[in-house]
């Protein structure tokens, strides 16, 4: 059966940190002078990778500039979640022990690897997952490292489980179904397979894989 596998994404499908890391962020842009964030605006940019994140925060600014924001941004945020943690959806432990004894478990995410590391280590996941890729690492998209993540595992099927309609294409680009965590950030996805919670993942499956 671990030849079968199931791709997470992570923010909005494993664990949520936008209202805690608003504020870090905002700390960098009043000290630049620049306009505040919300944790709505937070929100929408979930899922995203660095350079569209810059150009949806500060699209009246050079992107070079921008990009430089993030990055100052995300040095606060992982500062302060390295403190603090983030917020693990309800039954995330229960559903990942339930699933590990019968697929291959990995997460792929638009996120850097210290962000990443942070989740594993922090709420200690790591022991649930089989293996991560990250576009902080391989500057690659979604789809591509969705693929990379079967191929040097040689999953003979996967599905990939998020909650953005970025997600939803990632999955078809690479060939594989989805299941939307409705739950998460995303709105009014078409899906086949939709998720109330991540606790309903266990018995969702059996119809997938």
């Amino acid at each position: 059966m671990r030849e079968k596998g199931i791709i997470f994404d992570l923010d909005g499908t494993l664990w949520s940190t936008s209202a805690q890391i608003v504020p870090a962020w905002n700390e960098v842009l009043l000290r630049k002078g620049l306009p505040l964030i919300t944790v709505e605006q937070m929100n929408s940019f979930m899922g995203k990778t660095p350079d569209m994140i810059a150009s949806m925060m500060l699209p009246d600014i050079a992107h070079e500039k921008a990009m430089r924001v993030f990055a100052e941004c995300v040095v606060e945020e992982d500062r302060y979640l390295e403190r603090h943690g983030g917020v693990l959806y309800q039954g995330i432990e229960e559903a990942l022990s339930a699933l590990k004894k019968r697929f291959f478990l990995a997460i792929v995410s638009n996120c850097n690897e210290e962000y990443l590391d942070i989740f594993l280590d922090y709420h200690g996941m790591r022991r649930y997952f089989d293996d991560c890729e990250t576009y902080g690492r391989t500057h690659k998209q979604k789809h591509d490292n969705i693929r990379l993540v079967i191929e040097r595992n040689s999953l003979v099927s996967a599905v990939y489980v998020g909650d953005t309609e970025l997600d939803q294409q990632s999955a078809e680009k690479a060939g594989i179904p989805f299941i939307w965590a409705s739950y998460g950030f995303g709105k009014d996805i078409a899906a086949e397979h939709i998720l109330q919670s991540i606790s309903e993942l266990p018995d969702t499956i059996t119809h997938v894989l």
